[in-house]
C-alpha cells in the first residue's frame, strides 16, 4: 500500500445497531475500491473484517478490525466495529482512533438502540457524523420513517442528501439533495444522471428548503442571503456542509444497499469531501518532562508520538499493537520511547493491517493507522522520543459489572486457564480476571453474558482449555449479637507427654464491623502463661477464617480471655491454639450468631419511560430505591440499595426490560443482616457443600 499524508486521510468508524449491515458496508466497500476481487458475506464467513473463528461461527462482529480503503487519492482507514453492546469496549476504542463515524441503519428496523448509543458516544467525543440508512430494497424499509425519527431525536440539524428512488420496491438510485439531480445505479457501483421522478419533487423541495436553512444557519453572511431570497450554488452548499459536518452542526443522511453494491461509492466521495483530514483535528497529551500540555494536533512536522488504541494478541498471527500517529512521522527504524514503561524500543517493521492481515509500509504519517509488533508495549501506551516524552490521555472504557464463578474443567489446567486468559485480557480491557482468595473462588467479569461465554469459547478455540461456569458465592460474613462465656479444653494423653491447653474466654459483639476481631487479655496471677497468649490469638485468626455458623468469614467480634490453666509438661503452644478453636466455636454459637449479606449501592440508568418496570424489578430483589435523577437526552439514573446476591443475572433481565438501552454499575455499601428465611437456606447450602467436599 501507498504512504499517504496527513492531508489525504480519513478515519472512519462505522457505527451501529447489531445486524445493521456494518461488516457487509465494509467488504463492499473494499470490493469497489479494488483491494478484493469478491465480496464476501456474513453469512459465508469470509468477509475481511470479520476473521475470528468465533466472528465465522457466530456470524456477527466481535472485535473492531482495520481496513484501510484506498479512493480518490485518499486513504480512508475503516474502523468496523461491533453493534452487540457487550462488546462496547472494542467500539470505545475504535472512537479513540477515528475523527469521524458513519453511523449506518437498517432500513427496515429503523432507529434502534445501538443507532442512540452510536450517537451519544460521538455526542460524547465530539465526533462528526452522517447516517447511512441501508437495506432500502426491502419492501418493509421507510427512509421518511426514518428520517422523521432521527430528526424527531436529534432535531433538524439533521439533514437527509439523498432520497431512495425505488421500482417495484427495489431501490434503483436516488435524488442528490444538493445538487437537486437524479442517480440511477448501475453496475459495480457506479451511477449515471437521470431525472428527478415526478412523485419526489415535492419531497425534493422539502429537503432542499431544510438543507437551505440549515446551511443558512451556519454564517451571517448566509443568514442575510437567504431571507434575500439568493440561491446558494452547488459548490457554496458542499462547502458549507464540509465545515458544518465537521463541527457536527449538520449531520447528513444517505443511503445505500451493500449487499447490491448500490452507493457505496457514494458514500466513499461523501467521506473523503465532507469529513475532515486528521490535519484539520486536535489531539492534546502531556509533556513527562515538563508537565505541560502538549499539542500534537497531527503534526508531521511535530515530534514523533502516537498512542496503542488496540491489541491484536492471536497464536496464530502473533501480536500487533495497533498505533495512531499524532504527530511527527514514523519510519521502521524509529527507537521511541514508553513513558509508562520507562523504557526505549525499536520499533522495526511498520504495517497497515487489512483485517488480520498486515501489509509492510514504510513510514506512516501523522494522523495514520497502523501496526508495530513484537514490542512490550500495552493498548493505551504512548510511543514518543525520550527527548519529547508524551503521554496522551487512555481511552475510558466501560467497566464490567457481570461476572461468573469459573473453574478449570481438567484438575491440572488453572495455570494454562490463568496463562490464556492473561493472553486474552490484552486483547479485551473490558473483562477481568479475578481471583476472590476469600471465598474460594475465580470470577470473570465481563460487560454481559455473551461476552462471557465468547472467552470460554476461545480459551477452549484457541488455547485447547476448557473451563466450567457457574453461579458465583456470594462474600456473606458472619458475627454474633450477644454475649457469651464459654471455656475450652483439649486435653490428650499419648503415653509419653501428653497435650493440655485450657482456656476461659468471653465473647461479644466488638461493634467494628471493618476487622474480623478484637482480643483482649484480663488473666491474672498466671492462669495461662504469657509466652501462650501468641497462641490463643493464632486459634482466633484460624477460627474467624470460617465461622461456625456457615463457613464465611467472621467480623465484629470481641473475645477476651480472662482465664485458664496450664500443664508445666504437656501444655504447648499446640495445645492452646486447639483449646482456643473450641472455645471459639462454642462461644461464637452461643451468642446469637447471625449470618450478614454485602448489600450494594446500584445505580440504573434507563430511559424515562422503562422507570417504573425498572422500580418493580428492584422491590422484587428486596431493593430499597433511595432516588431517581434525570440524567438528560431523556434519561433517567434510579439509585438503590440491594443485596448482592440479587443482582446475579441482572445484565440480561435488564436489556430484556428496557430493550437493551438500560445500563446499570454497583459498588459495595455494607453489610446489613441476611432475613431469616435467607440465612436458613445459606446454611443448609454450605452444610451440603462441606458434605460433598466442594471449597
Amino acid at each position: 500500500m501507498d504512504v499517504y499524508k496527513t492531508d489525504s486521510i480519513r478515519n472512519v468508524a462505522l457505527l451501529g445497531h447489531g445486524g445493521a449491515g456494518k461488516t457487509t458496508l465494509t467488504e463492499a466497500m473494499a470490493f469497489l475500491s479494488g483491494i478484493t476481487t469478491r465480496m464476501g458475506t456474513v453469512t459465508d464467513g469470509n468477509t475481511i473484517s470479520d476473521y475470528d473463528k468465533e466472528e465465522i461461527k457466530r456470524k456477527f462482529s466481535i472485535s473492531t478490525a482495520v481496513v484501510p480503503i484506498e479512493w480518490k487519492k485518499t486513504k480512508v482507514n475503516i474502523l468496523d466495529t461491533p453493534g452487540f453492546f457487550d462488546f462496547v469496549g472494542e467500539v470505545e476504542e475504535a472512537v479513540s482512533a477515528a475523527d469521524a463515524a458513519v453511523i449506518v441503519i437498517a432500513g427496515k428496523a429503523g432507529v434502534q438502540v445501538g443507532t442512540e448509543k452510536a450517537w451519544n458516544l460521538c455526542d460524547d467525543k465530539g465526533l462528526p457524523r452522517m447516517f447511512l440508512v441501508s437495506g432500502l430494497d426491502n419492501a418493509d424499509a421507510n427512509y421518511n420513517e426514518v428520517v422523521e425519527t432521527l430528526q424527531n431525536l436529534y432535531g433538524k440539524k439533521v439533514v437527509p442528501l439523498h432520497i431512495p428512488i425505488r421500482e417495484d420496491g427495489k431501490l434503483t438510485g436516488y435524488v442528490d439533495v444538493v445538487a437537486q439531480k437524479g442517480k440511477k445505479y448501475g453496475a459495480k457501483g457506479k451511477t449515471e444522471d437521470c431525472a428527478v421522478p415526478g412523485d419526489l419533487e415535492a419531497e425534493l423541495e422539502t429537503f432542499r428548503e431544510e438543507l437551505m436553512e440549515t446551511v443558512a444557519e451556519t454564517s451571517e453572511e448566509f443568514m442575510e442571503r437567504y431571507f434575500g431570497g439568493d440561491e446558494f450554488t452547488a459548490e457554496e452548499v458542499a462547502e458549507a456542509l464540509a465545515a458544518n459536518v465537521a463541527d457536527a452542526s449538520i449531520i447528513p443522511v444517505c443511503v445505500a444497499s451493500p449487499v447490491n453494491q448500490q452507493g457505496v461509492t457514494d458514500l466513499l466521495d461523501e467521506i473523503v469531501t465532507y469529513f475532515p483530514a486528521p490535519s484539520a483535528c486536535k489531539i492534546t497529551g502531556k509533556n513527562v518532562k515538563s508537565g505541560e500540555d502538549f499539542a500534537a494536533d497531527y503534526d508531521p512536522a511535530g515530534p514523533k508520538s502516537a498512542f496503542v488504541f488496540k491489541t491484536i494478541a492471536d497464536p496464530f498471527i502473533g501480536k500487533y499493537s495497533l498505533i495512531k500517529v499524532c504527530s511527527g512521522t514514523l519510519k521502521g527504524d524509529d527507537t521511541l520511547y514508553d513513558s509508562e514503561e520507562n523504557s526505549e524500543m525499536r520499533l522495526g517493521k511498520l504495517y497497515v493491517m487489512r483485517g488480520n492481515k498486515p501489509q509492510e509500509v514504510a513510514e506512516l504519517y501523522a494522523g495514520d493507522i497502523g501496526a508495530v509488533t513484537k514490542l512490550d508495549i500495552s493498548t493505551g501506551d504512548t510511543l514518543s522520543t525520550k527527548a519529547t516524552p508524551i503521554s496522551f490521555p487512555k481511552t475510558e472504557l466501560s467497566v464490567p459489572y457481570t461476572y461468573e464463578r469459573y473453574r478449570a474443567a481438567n484438575k491440572g489446567d488453572e495455570d494454562k486457564v490463568a496463562q490464556a486468559l492473561a493472553r486474552l485480557a490484552q486483547e479485551d480491557l473490558t473483562f477481568k480476571n479475578v481471583i476472590d482468595s476469600a471465598n474460594h473462588q475465580s470470577l470473570l467479569y465481563g460487560i454481559g453474558d455473551q461476552q462471557i461465554d465468547v472467552i470460554k469459547s476461545k480459551l477452549k478455540e484457541r488455547y485447547k482449555v476448557d473451563i466450567e461456569l457457574s453461579a458465583p458465592k456470594v462474600a456473606f460474613r458472619e458475627t454474633i449479637r450477644k454475649k457469651s462465656d464459654v471455656e475450652g479444653k483439649h486435653k490428650k494423653q499419648t503415653g509419653g507427654h501428653g497435650q493440655y491447653g485450657h482456656v476461659k474466654m468471653r465473647f461479644e459483639p466488638s461493634g467494628n464491623m471493618e476487622v474480623p476481631y478484637e482480643f483482649a487479655i484480663e488473666v491474672v496471677g498466671g492462669a495461662v502463661p504469657k509466652n501462650y497468649y501468641p497462641a490463643v490469638e493464632k486459634g482466633l485468626n484460624e477460627s474467624v477464617e470460617a465461622g461456625p455458623l456457615a463457613g464465611y468469614p467472621v467480623v465484629g467480634v470481641k473475645a477476651t480471655l480472662y482465664d485458664g490453666s496450664y500443664h508445666p509438661v504437656d501444655s504447648s503452644e499446640q495445645a492452646f491454639k486447639t483449646a482456643t478453636r473450641t472455645a471459639f466455636k462454642n462461644g461464637f454459637m452461643a451468642a446469637d450468631p447471625i449470618l450478614l449479606e454485602p448489600i450494594i449501592t446500584l445505580r440504573v440508568k434507563v430511559k424515562d419511560q422503562y422507570t417504573g418496570d425498572v422500580m418493580g424489578d428492584l422491590n422484587k430483589r428486596r431493593g430499597r430505591v433511595l432516588g431517581m435523577n434525570p440524567a438528560g437526552k431523556g434519561m433517567t439514573v434510579i439509585e438503590a440499595e440491594v443485596p448482592q446476591m440479587e443482582i446475579y443475572g441482572y445484565s440480561t433481565v435488564l436489556r430484556s426490560m428496557t430493550g437493551g438501552s438500560g445500563d446499570f454499575s454497583f459498588e459495595f455499601a455494607r453489610y446489613e443482616q441476611a432475613p431469616a428465611d435467607v440465612q436458613a437456606k445459606q446454611v443448609a447450602l454450605r452444610a451440603d457443600e462441606v458434605a460433598g467436599g466442594e471449597e
